[in-house]
């Protein structure tokens, strides 16, 4: 099932594209093979954002508040960072997921980006990157 983010999107490119019903339900069957985006998966709603944008379709950036960096929080993050390091590896590490599983920020702190979790799901970020440098010995 498609996240309610990108169905949000996919509508928003409908009305931005002056998509009457017909041609969307035309597109979406042409593109990911369903004739209503309550039936499209993750992989068939990221096909169908692809196809929009190829048709001319840009979405908007820059809205919502920043998120807070408050001291506390950027000693989480210098440590998230050091334990990262010192595995060698990146920070996409925690942002992408593999063989279709949620990326380990998501399922640690229930967000995709760093830069939105809260303090407790940093926290749940140190200790899993600590308790795999144990692993490693490290």
């Amino acid at each position: 099932m498609a996240t309610n983010r990108d169905l949000a999107k996919i509508h928003i490119a409908k009305k931005d594209l002056g998509m009457d019903d017909a041609t969307y339900r035309a597109m979406l069957h042409s593109v990911a093979g369903v004739s209503s985006s309550r039936d499209l998966t993750v992989m068939t709603s990221a096909k169908v954002l692809a196809h929009l944008q190829r048709c001319g379709w840009k979405p908007k950036s820059g809205h919502g508040k920043r998120p807070v960096v408050t001291a506390a929080r950027k000693k989480q993050l210098n440590k998230i960072e050091a334990l990262l390091a010192d595995a060698g590896r990146p920070w996409d590490y925690l942002t992408k997921g593999s063989g279709g599983r949620p990326s380990m920020l998501r399922r640690l702190a229930g967000v995709d980006q760093i830069e939105w979790s809260t303090s407790d799901g940093l926290k749940n970020v140190i200790a899993a990157l600590s308790i795999d440098a144990e692993r490693r010995g490290a």
